[in-house]
């Protein structure tokens, strides 16, 4: 064990890596599945486009947040020694090797889809009578769309939109100068397009191509020396004013409208030599040259998100899986029965998130509920739990929301939802200022022969149905009373003038959860300092926190085991000699988004679990409301060790992070494990086995050697 002195550790640049690189090379890790050879073809194109997407998030607000810090004169370092500047000439040379490698990957599949009979085809391939149907689509559908906009000194560059997809049109006229123009390429209308064949094989075209191909008609009188398709991303971090704010849900509405007129921050281009083109978009958009990204294939990959869900290439996706009944649920048709027996815990989507939903509309229509009270963050373009929620105003419970407009792009959603609650009769609570409301909790007030009693839902994902389908995340029903007086006061915190009291069950961010973590870790260290073991495992989606990472480099210098399982940032450097040599990472990348955020600590033999909304971000631990809850069913400790040990045995989808932060997938030899498709083993065969006993159908079915 290393000596004391060895444990006086600084906060030394070389400990840390840049937040934003580590990032980066998740995405690199997501665009990994995309390259996997067994997987189904449709659901590599679908790694694809969650690439994009995310890479499209990452330049509108990190990239974005450092061009304004450098702008407004503000170059500081960061915990990796990394300046503003050299932040963004390093995410710029990673970025462009990912776009490569992304584009690499399209052509690949495409070949391969080719190769099935699924062909992305080049209109001047086709044979007469296609393109006859091509040409009358364009001049019927897409002409009466389009409208061309001229670029000279009677025509400035047109404003384009965020993420529009547009083509930059070179000219001429005999004798005359060249000049330019733009063509937006509409959104409304596919983006692919199936065309007419008469064999089995299916032909697909690109919109962008069929205007390439047929647009010369609308430029008469001229000739047409290039078109080059060309996408712009703006900033859209939200600038809101919560302090001076009279009216929030107003200061929101106005910022995002400004929202889609932000500074353009990356220029994405096809493939050209055509330089005078290039320098018109560069020079109107003020865009750096670090920051044009040309491509050699089709622009934004988004649009292969509907392309992989086509009907009739069922064959070419994973067989769909369906979300079992809850392990403790089945057979229960009254959820506060078996919510006042014992506590019940979720373990989605391998378990239905059916039964959240029914708390609600159980709630909304029994008579003996007097009062609902929910947080949301992110819900589902139609989401059946506010629906619910209205309906239970509507029948005179009382219903109170706090509804987060500020949860980023999903603010016109949230918007909408508030109204409607409003205007059902709920009571809206639009935020707290100063701070986003990430908790997850359900509170039902229901009177019984007893008297008062309280029902509780704290979860570590959203109350979304949608994303319930393909985020792993874990819920924990209760009826104990000390969390249903947790669950009264949280709510009258956030709802009224009143200090958070001394909480029995749970810890709440920003008033006290950092300082619990360092708690919890101490302990461990105290443990080993006392001749025992310390072991902790931590399940989480991002690590950023400095302070946080300085206390594990703390333990592990003590002896303290330390398993991290970080899906994406990670800024703490793993195996450093005399550092965090006793400190692993790894990161799951697979079918499912690995979103819950678990945390074990061995205790001394006195093993403590928690469920949280928050990862160890200081924006989750300083600027955000978060819940951290302790498990305390026997039966749900062990069941949730087995989670662990199972994604820490996972050796198909993992990758672990070496101590150069490059990740390397985990070694394969071995018994295969896969943990999504474990967790989803288990869930059915609870649901098959019924009558096996609870405690027996808990048991995790793989247990990792020690």
């Amino acid at each position: 064990m290393p000596n004391s002195k060895s444990c006086d550790i600084h906060d030394d640049a070389e400990y840390f890596f840049n937040r934003e690189l580590s990032w980066l090379k998740f995405n690199r890790r997501v665009l990994g599945e995309a390259d996997v050879k067994h997987k189904p073809l449709l659901e590599r194109l679908k790694f694809l486009a969650i690439t994009s997407s995310n890479l499209d998030e990452f330049f509108m607000i990190r990239v974005a947040g450092l061009k304004h810090q450098l702008e407004s004169g503000v170059n500081k370092v960061d915990a990796a020694g990394l300046s503003v500047r050299q932040q963004l000439v390093c995410i710029a040379e990673d970025a462009h090797e990912l776009v490569k490698l992304q584009y690499k990957f399209l052509k690949s599949i495409q070949a391969e889809l080719a190769q099935v009979g699924v062909e992305f085809v080049d209109i001047a391939s086709l044979d007469e009578q296609t393109q006859d149907w091509l040409e009358s689509y364009f001049k019927k559908t897409i002409f009466p769309v389009i409208t061309p906009m001229a670029v000279d000194a009677g025509h400035p560059f047109p404003f384009l939109a965020n993420r529009s997809l547009n083509l930059a049109v070179l000219l001429c006229r005999e004798q005359g100068d060249d000049c330019a123009a733009v063509i937006q390429v509409p959104a409304v209308l596919p983006r692919i397009i199936e065309v007419p064949t008469s064999g089995i094989k299916r032909q697909f075209v690109l919109l962008e191509d069929i205007i390439k191909h047929y647009c010369c008609h609308m430029f008469h009188g001229y000739t047409m020396k290039d078109i080059v398709p060309f996408r712009i991303t703006r900033n859209s971090d939200l600038a809101i004013d919560e302090e001076d704010a009279e009216d929030l849900l107003a200061e929101i509405e106005k910022s995002l409208r400004q929202r889609k007129r932000g500074q353009a921050v990356r220029l994405e281009i096809g493939k050209t030599s055509n330089r005078p083109l290039r320098e018109l978009l560069t020079c109107n958009l003020n865009i750096e040259e670090q920051d044009v990204y040309e491509i050699s294939g089709p622009l934004d990959a988004t649009c292969l998100f509907k392309f992989s869900e086509l009907s009739g290439l069922e064959h070419l996706r994973y067989a769909p899986v369906v979300p079992q009944p809850p392990q403790e649920l089945i057979g229960v048709t009254n959820l506060f029965d078996a919510i006042r027996e014992r506590d019940i815990l979720l373990h989605h989507p391998y378990e239905s998130f059916q039964p959240v939903t029914d708390l609600v509309r159980q709630a909304a229509l029994d008579p003996q509920v007097l009062a609902i009270k929910q947080t949301l963050y992110r819900v589902s373009g139609n989401s059946p739990i506010v629906r619910a929620l209205a309906q239970a105003a509507e029948n005179g419970k009382q219903v109170t929301v706090l509804v987060e407009l500020k949860a980023r792009f999903d603010e016109e959603n949230n918007i909408l939802w508030a109204k409607r609650l409003e205007e059902a009769g709920c009571h809206v609570i639009y935020g707290l200022v100063g701070l986003k409301t990430h908790a997850k909790m359900i509170l039902v007030v229901r009177q019984e022969e007893a008297g008062i009693k309280r029902y509780v839902h704290m979860g570590t994902g959203n109350y979304n149905d949608t994303t319930a389908k393909i985020y792993t995340d874990m819920g924990l029903f209760t009826a104990n009373d000390q969390f249903g007086a947790d669950a009264s006061a949280f709510f009258n915190v956030l709802s009224g003038y009143s200090d958070p009291p001394v909480w029995n069950k749970i810890i709440v961010a920003p008033l006290g959860l950092r300082e619990k973590i360092k708690e919890l870790i101490d302990r461990e260290i105290d443990f080993v300092k006392a001749g025992k073991s310390g072991h902790i495992i931590v399940k989480m989606n991002a690590l950023v926190d400095k302070e946080i990472v300085l206390k594990l480099y703390e333990a592990s210098c003590h002896g303290v085991k330390i398993e991290l399982i970080v899906r994406g940032i990670c800024v703490l450097r793993p195996g450093v000699a005399k550092v965090s040599e006793n400190i692993s990472v790894r990161s799951i990348v697979g079918r499912f988004l690995e979103h819950h955020r678990i945390f074990y600590f061995a205790n001394g033999g006195d093993e403590r679990i928690f469920l949280s909304s928050a990862d160890w971000m200081p924006r989750n631990l300083n600027e955000r409301v978060e819940l951290f809850f302790p498990i305390e069913d026997p039966a749900h400790i062990e069941r949730i060790k087995g989670i662990l040990e199972i994604t820490l045995a996972d050796n198909q989808k993992a990758y672990s992070m070496k101590k150069d932060g490059t990740y390397r997938r985990v070694d394969k030899r071995g018994q295969a494990v896969t943990s999504q498709m474990e967790f989803f083993a288990q869930a059915e065969l609870a649901g098959k086995e019924p009558d096996i006993p609870l405690e027996q159908r808990l048991k995790p079915l793989y247990r990792r050697a020690e």
